[in-house]
C-alpha cells in the first residue's frame, strides 16, 4: 500500500519540516542532555573523570563494546520504557518481536558508527576546533547520513513494519524521495547539534555519549516509524 505522501504528492521537504516540527520537544531534550554533558566534561572533574572510565572500559572491550552499547540503548532500553510506562509493566509477544529486530539491527549500527568516529578522527584529527569539528559534522550529517544511514533505517523499519515483505518499491528514486527524505529533514533537526557536541569530545568519549543520544533517539524514531505505519494501513 503506497503512504499518504506519495498519494497526495505532499514535498519530501513539507513532510520532513513536518516530522520536524512534531518532534521539536522530544529533540531539545536530546540535545539539552549531550550539552550537559559537554559542559560536565568541560567544567566539572568528577563527571569528567567517571567519563574517562567509560572511554577507558570502551577501550578494553574494543568494537565490542559499540556493538553492546548500541544495543542495548537502542533496543532494550526504549523497550523496557515501552513495557513500564506504556504497558503499565506487563510483557507482550509484541515486545520480544521489536527486540528480536531492534537488537541486531543497533548492535550492527554501533559497529559502523564505531569505524566511522574512528575514520572520523584519522581524517581530520580529534581536536574541539572548528577547522575540525565543522567538517565532521558535514560529513557525517551530509555523506554518511543521506547516502548509509538514513536510507537503512528507514529501509529496515519499513520493511519490519510490513511484516518482513520487501516491495519493489524499496530500491526505488521515488521511495527515497517520499520516505527517506522527510527522515533526513527529522533527522537533521535532531542529530545536527547532537554530532557537533559529540565532536568537540575527545574521540574515546563519543561511543559511550553517543549510546546515551542513540537511547533518546530510538525511542523518537521508533514513534515516528510506527506513526508511519499505521498511516499507510489507514
Amino acid at each position: 500500500m503506497n503512504e499518504p505522501a506519495a498519494t497526495t504528492r505532499e514535498a519530501p521537504w513539507r513532510a520532513g519540516l513536518r516530522a520536524a516540527r512534531a518532534n521539536v520537544l522530544p529533540g531539545l531534550v536530546v540535545q539539552g542532555a549531550m550539552l550537559s554533558l559537554l559542559l560536565l566534561h568541560h567544567f566539572h572533574a568528577p563527571s569528567r573523570a567517571a567519563l574517562e572510565r567509560l572511554a577507558e572500559t570502551k577501550a578494553a572491550w574494543g568494537i565490542g563494546y559499540s556493538v553492546l552499547a548500541a544495543a542495548v540503548a537502542g533496543a532494550v532500553v526504549p523497550e523496557l520504557l515501552r513495557v513500564v510506562l506504556g504497558q503499565r509493566g506487563r510483557l507482550r509477544p509484541a515486545n520480544f518481536k521489536e527486540l528480536l529486530f531492534g537488537i541486531p539491527f543497533w548492535g550492527a549500527m554501533g559497529f559502523v558508527v564505531d569505524l566511522f568516529y574512528r575514520g572520523q578522527a584519522r581524517w581530520f584529527g580529534d581536536e574541539p576546533v572548528a577547522s575540525v569539528v565543522i567538517p565532521q559534522v558535514l560529513v557525517d550529517q551530509f555523506v554518511y547520513n543521506p547516502l548509509f544511514a538514513a536510507p537503512v533505517t528507514v529501509w529496515l523499519f519499513d520493511w519490519k513494519n510490513r511484516g518482513y515483505r520487501m516491495t519493489r518499491d524499496f530500491f526505488t528514486a521515488r521511495y527515497y524521495r517520499d520516505h527517506v527524505v522527510p527522515a533526513l529533514f527529522a533527522t537533521w533537526g535532531v542529530w545536527i547539534p547532537v554530532v557537533t557536541v559529540l565532536y568537540l569530545l575527545p574521540e574515546p568519549v563519543q561511543i559511550p555519549l553517543f549510546s546515551l543520544a542513540l537511547s533518546l533517539w530510538a525511542i523518537l524514531y521508533g514513534w515516528m516509524s510506527e506513526d508511519q505505519a499505521r498511516r499507510a494501513a489507514a
